[in-house]
């Protein structure tokens, strides 16, 4: 029985504007689900997430940098403390944002977390079996 997140090799990725659409909370069409799962699981997620919220942030920064009246030096201060603040609180419902991406992608709640700690674990027993053979090619040296 096959399991209902296992990915194929190479999902179909969204092209430029889907993508933008997706990176500012857009539902991507039911094809770029595998590709949601894959963005949301994979080993460099978290910096996946920080490029979303850098693509949202810097339209906004770029008006209120041009707007805000006063010293460009203030200006650039109070749109990166800004900007520093919402990625902050951004990162701390990281867990929950990536599982409301998933659901919105078709897959059931929990989805996303239990896909990272499956991976996780394939991981940590590819190291464990690497260093196994290791430490057996290394006693048959002796």
């Amino acid at each position: 029985m096959s399991r209902p997140h296992a990915l194929p090799a190479s999902p179909r990725h969204p092209g430029p504007l889907r993508w933008l659409w997706y990176a500012a909370g857009g539902r991507l069409p039911a094809a770029y689900r595998e590709w949601v799962l894959y963005d949301i699981t994979c080993r460099t997620w978290p910096l996946r997430h920080l490029v979303r919220l850098l693509t949202q942030l810097a339209p906004v920064a770029v008006v209120l940098l041009v707007l805000i009246p006063g010293p460009v030096g203030v200006r650039v201060m109070a749109v990166l403390a800004g900007s520093l603040m919402g990625l902050a609180y951004s990162f701390v419902f990281l867990y929950e944002a990536t599982e409301h991406r998933a659901v919105k992608a078709g897959y059931p709640t929990g989805t996303a977390q239990r896909v990272r700690e499956d991976r996780h674990a394939a991981r940590a027993l590819t190291r464990a079996a690497d260093d196994f053979e290791r430490s057996r090619r290394h006693l048959r040296g002796r």
